[in-house]
């Protein structure tokens, strides 16, 4: 099995069950096998070939789901970026992963049109319009250039039948994830059929996804979280995926009263902006049954109070692109622990071990490091990285945790994010979980800075509700308070936002370079 042949079964067993829901219109399991196989078609006469290299510029729509499915059932590789990344950094990850065929938002018209001459290999570039003189520009720029260039739809119309799903191999590529870059150059994490397959299937089992569940895709679905968690563990499962086109608090609740929505994931940042919103109250989210969180570390603060002015249990989990994502969740049949990620999804090993790789005693900390189905088969063309990354069929994640005696996960941080003053460790995380415990605190994020005399010194940035109401001085008195000496942030900054990604995660990076 892997997640077309999955999906494909859907269709035959229920083919007029809504697979998806946007803008107002519903998407049945049979629509969608029959458009994905007819785009795969449309790819294929392109000249589209089992093992090339298709990249996605689009957001959540249902253009990204089809041409998914579709690629995977050519036996090509799917490459999703970011399509509000800069040209130089799409450009990277068109040329590093040899990238033969683009499908774009037409909004991208403009990087097409550069791209068609600074990208050789690339050979068909496909528009997803939205906008009534689309094809009017495509005919254009088809003319000008020889690359070919197409409209989405007319690759769908051009086809009289739909393409056979191709036969792949459980560890051939399905889809490259390229990092963030927060440590140099991107890179693609080579995630194999087998991998999203069985992260997909162990997480729709881990939480219980039915037919009947109705999951909100708000989170960004180029990005590996929501991939998995809201958009192929719901259809592996015959679940409706509500696809949401960007976050806006409002009209996510709108959407889950309207589409009584069953699962809602996000982000700290989103659970933030749902509960600063003034009108928001427990009839908006009454039918979610499961609320996820991930990404980034949940401060317990606003873990509390979300469940308390809801009324709905939010259960935090951890991954990471090397692992397809998930390897933890807060198990549903037992106590959710707050701030832990959670106890290993069915398949997967989590442990904590030292400098050498040795298993560390409860409740230390040391590096978590990851086994399972769902580990990435390496990075793109680079062995070096993959040997550093993998040792012994382990991931080594870079995140600092902790495991308690029940075998609940605790994340303490990102290794290269810890601090060290004067020979103490401070966890930036730590910091955080004070400051966000203040009640006129919206955002709050701790990063080290150079100091002379400790080597480092803790500097936050905070975000304020009400700012007249309250000083750095005050800040810095209740820290004294409530923090032992070495933890103290030397400097407090406060500011109109935090910089964050596409995601919602605060970055730190960009932090740093402010110092």
């Amino acid at each position: 099995m892997n997640l077309v042949s999955s999906v494909h079964q859907q269709a035959v067993q229920q083919p007029d069950k809504i697979a998806y829901h946007f803008m107002g219109k519903d998407t049945t399991y049979g629509e969608f096998e029959l458009t994905v196989g007819r785009f795969a078609k449309g790819l294929q006469e392109l000249g589209v070939e089992k093992g090339d290299h298709v990249a996605f510029l689009l957001g959540n729509t249902p253009h990204y789901l089809i041409a998914l499915y579709a690629t995977m059932r050519l036996g090509a590789t799917a490459i999703p970026i970011n399509p509000i990344y800069t040209p130089d950094e799409i450009s990277y990850i068109l040329h590093n992963g040899d990238v033969k065929a683009v499908i774009a938002l037409d909004a991208l018209l403009p990087l097409v049109e550069k791209g068609v001459q600074a990208f050789p290999q690339v050979t068909s570039f496909i528009i997803c319009e939205t906008t009534a003189d689309t094809a009017e520009k495509i005919a254009a720029l088809s003319q000008e250039a020889k690359v070919k260039t197409h409209l989405f739809t007319q690759v769908i119309a051009n086809v009289s039948d739909s393409l056979q799903p191709v036969e792949v191999a459980d560890d051939d590529n399905a889809i490259i994830l390229y990092t963030s870059g927060t440590t140099g150059t991107p890179k693609g994490a080579m995630l194999t059929h087998e991998n999203i397959y069985s992260n997909a299937r162990d997480v729709a089992h881990y939480l219980g996804y039915k037919a009947d569940d109705r999951i909100i895709a708000t989170l960004p679905v180029f990005h590996v979280f929501a991939l998995t968690v809201v958009a192929n563990a719901p259809l592996l499962s015959g679940a409706t995926v509500l696809l949401a086109p960007r976050f806006s608090p409002t009209e996510i609740f709108a959407l889950a009263r309207e589409q009584k929505a069953t699962v809602f994931a996000g982000v700290p940042t989103m659970y933030n902006f749902l509960y600063q919103l003034p009108e928001g109250n427990p009839e908006d989210f009454s039918t979610i049954r499961l609320a996820i969180s991930g990404g980034a570390s949940l401060p317990v603060a606003l873990l509390h109070n979300f469940e308390k002015k809801f009324n709905v249990r939010v259960s935090e989990g951890y991954g990471l692109s090397e692992a397809s994502p998930v390897t933890c969740f807060n198990p549903l049949d037992r106590d959710r622990k707050a701030g832990s990620i959670g106890t290993s999804i069915c398949n997967v090993e989590n442990k904590v071990v030292d400098v050498n790789g040795q298993e560390v005693p409860v409740g230390e900390v040391g590096e978590l490091i990851v086994r399972g189905p769902n580990v990435m088969k390496g990075y793109y063309k680079l062995p070096e990285e993959t040997a550093i990354a993998i040792r012994d069929g382990w991931l080594y994640t870079g995140d600092l945790a902790k495991v308690d005696e029940e075998g609940y996960f605790y994340i303490v941080d990102r290794k290269k994010d810890m601090i060290i003053v004067g020979g103490f460790n401070v966890y930036p995380r730590e910091v955080e979980e004070v400051l966000f415990a203040h009640n006129n605190i919206v955002e709050a994020a701790v990063i080290g800075s150079p100091d002379p005399n400790l080597g480092e010194a803790v500097h936050a940035y905070v975000v304020l509700k009400e700012v007249a109401a309250t000083s750095t001085e005050d800040l810095l008195a209740y820290c004294t308070k409530h923090m032992v000496k070495y933890k103290v942030p030397k400097v407090i900054e406060i500011m109109d936002e935090l910089p964050k990604n596409t995601t919602g995660k605060i970055l730190r990076r960009s932090l740093k370079e402010k110092v």
